[in-house]
């Protein structure tokens, strides 16, 4: 894949990532579970369909890893936030969170499409 349609397509992903975090977690007070839960389910179907659509791998393989993106992005993402280093710009910590989550996603999926790339 060219890097400048894996630009687009990991622009179109961090825009997916910033716009849909809000209704996931209005769904998760609607539904009343955990907005960990939520958020991560959320996002394990948010990689699951980019791993269908844009990489077109072994289902299985597409599987594992957005579910294991998704959940290793969403810890980091906490841990990240639980780090206080951007508490006067963000006195909340959601936005960090959000963001670093989008980014660390990303990331994590240049990562897993570079080790594939090189193993074939």
């Amino acid at each position: 894949m060219k890097p400048q349609i894996r630009i687009l397509i990991y622009s179109i992903l961090f825009f997916l990532y910033l716009s849909t975090t809000s209704y996931l977690l209005s769904l998760g007070e609607l539904l009343k579970t955990d907005p960990y839960i939520t958020l991560g389910c959320g996002f394990a179907v948010l990689n699951i369909l980019y791993a269908f659509f844009a990489l077109k791998w072994k289902p299985l393989l597409n599987i594992i890893c957005s579910i294991a993106i998704a959940a290793s992005a969403l810890f980091l993402a906490v841990q990240f936030a639980n780090l206080h280093l951007l508490a006067k710009y963000d006195p909340y910590l959601v936005k960090t969170a959000i963001f670093s989550n989008a980014i660390l996603s990303i990331l994590f999926w240049e990562i897993v499409y570079q080790i594939k790339i090189r193993k074939s």
